[in-house]
């Protein structure tokens, strides 16, 4: 089965006017490389919230937990790299603060080239955009390297919360609670609610309750399989519970909400 293609968009793109497919924890299927270039908020990456600013490259393996707020003036680029490709990528989630103005420069001109090159769709565009991405992998790679860019260590709290929020792509359509989640990590549904507060500011129940809301709206906008099936892919034993789920965080109902973005 071939790959998807390489796609190189302004980040605008993976939200659509709709702020949600970022601000909700959630996780993608792809590589995706973040390029920061305009505005401050937070992310949500690897178990822990962290500010984000300006210069911020932000590298996002496929199935990792993980949010972005950037706020209305936020402003960047995004390389969206599937899942397979030959492209020497890191192995783990990780968030680096440029401030080295060659690098900067470096980094903002490979993606200024590959967005031409998407934009033109010529003859091999899709070699082309191979090539530059494996530029952009060696450029993060190198940085990666550099002694200020090592990771710092983290706490207990932290370390639990990366070990949940690993734990949340794989299982969150399954109607596992976060008490089942706590006992399958050995610690007590509080401890586990502390920890992750402690280390996001959300509680457990948060951050499951986003993945599994993000993928409730992604289903009931981007497809038309019926309510009934969404609610029991998702793990919901009942539509009506469903419906009840979807009102409490949106203020509509499931068809309501899929009626008003399609209008």
């Amino acid at each position: 089965m071939s790959l998807s293609p390489i796609r190189v968009a302004p980040l605008a793109q993976l939200t659509g006017s709709q702020d949600w497919r970022l601000s909700l924890a959630h996780d993608r299927p792809a590589h995706l490389l973040i390029w920061t270039t305009r505005g401050q908020g937070r992310l949500l990456l690897n178990g822990t919230r962290r500010g984000v600013g300006t210069h911020n490259a932000i590298f996002i393996p496929p199935n990792t937990l993980f949010s972005l707020e950037l706020g209305r003036q936020g402003m960047g680029q995004v390389a969206i790299i599937p899942d397979g490709t030959h492209v020497q990528l890191p192995t783990g989630p990780r968030q680096l603060r440029i401030r080295n103005v060659s690098a900067i420069s470096e980094l903002s001109g490979l993606f200024e080239a590959a967005g031409r090159e998407a934009s033109l769709a010529r003859e091999l565009s899709q070699d082309a955009l191979d090539a530059h991405i494996s530029l952009m992998s060696v450029w993060l790679r190198r940085q990666i390297a550099l002694p200020e860019n090592l990771p710092v260590r983290t706490n207990a709290a932290a370390r639990l919360c990366a070990a949940f929020c690993q734990r949340i792509p794989r299982f969150y359509a399954t109607g596992m609670t976060m008490a089942d989640h706590a006992q399958a990590l050995n610690v007590t549904p509080t401890h586990l609610t502390r920890a992750c507060k402690a280390a996001t500011g959300r509680t457990a129940a948060d951050l499951l309750t986003e993945r599994v809301l993000h993928a409730a709206r992604t289903a009931l906008i981007e497809t038309d399989v019926a309510v009934q099936d969404v609610a029991r892919h998702l793990g919901f034993g009942s539509a009506a519970y469903f419906t009840r789920f979807i009102q409490q965080h949106t203020g509509k109902t499931p068809t309501a909400l899929r009626r008003a973005t399609r209008c």
